[in-house]
C-alpha cells in the first residue's frame, strides 16, 4: 500500500517488503516497521533490536555505496516454529536490494571493542548478528540477505 512518505508497502502476517528510497526519515520508518512487525509475530525484544540494528546497517552501506534518494527494497520474514510444539524459537530473514552491483559490502577492519574507532564496526556487527550473510547479485542490481537467528539458537 502506498504510504506518504512515497514508499510501497506489501505486508503479509510475518512479514513485509517494503519499496522506498534511501532517505533518514526512511530509516526511522523502516526501524519502527521492523518493531511493529516483529512485536506482532510474538519476537522477543532483544531478538528485535537485532534485527533493526542489522536493517539498519545494511540500509546505511546502501546509502553510503549508492547515494542518497537510491532505490531500495527491504524484506524482513519470520521464519516459521519448526518441530513439535511451535515453539518461539525463530529465525527471522533481512533482505535488502540496491541497484548497484559493483557496490560490495566492505569490511573496515576495526575491531568491535576499538574506542578509537569512530566508524567501520557495522559489518562487524552484521557478522555477530546474522552468521553466515551473503550478496547475491540479481538481474538489477544485489541483494544483501541475512538471518537472524533466535537467542537461545544462537547461544546468547
Amino acid at each position: 500500500m502506498p504510504h506518504s512518505l512515497g514508499w510501497y508497502h506489501t505486508p503479509t502476517p510475518n512479514s513485509f517488503v517494503l519499496h522506498l528510497s534511501a532517505t533518514p526519515n526512511h530509516l526511522r520508518a523502516i526501524r519502527a516497521l521492523v518493531g511493529k512487525t516483529l512485536a506482532d509475530c510474538g519476537i522477543d525484544e532483544g531478538q528485535s533490536h537485532a534485527v533493526q540494528l542489522v536493517m539498519s546497517e545494511l540500509f546505511g552501506n546502501a546509502v553510503r555505496a549508492c547515494g542518497d534518494f537510491v532505490p531500495l527494497v527491504a524484506e524482513v520474514a519470520v521464519e516459521r516454529p519448526q518441530g513439535f510444539g511451535g515453539g518461539a524459537e525463530r529465525g527471522v530473514r533481512v533482505r535488502l536490494h540496491d541497484p548497484y552491483r559493483l557496490a560490495q559490502p566492505v569490511r573496515g577492519g576495526v575491531r568491535l571493542d576499538d574506542p578509537e574507532a569512530e566508524s567501520g564496526r557495522g559489518l562487524p556487527l552484521v557478522d555477530l548478528l546474522a552468521p553466515g550473510w551473503r550478496v547475491a547479485g540479481t538481474p538489477v542490481g544485489k541483494q544483501v540477505r541475512c538471518r537472524i537467528p533466535a537467542e537461545r539458537e544462537s547461544g546468547s
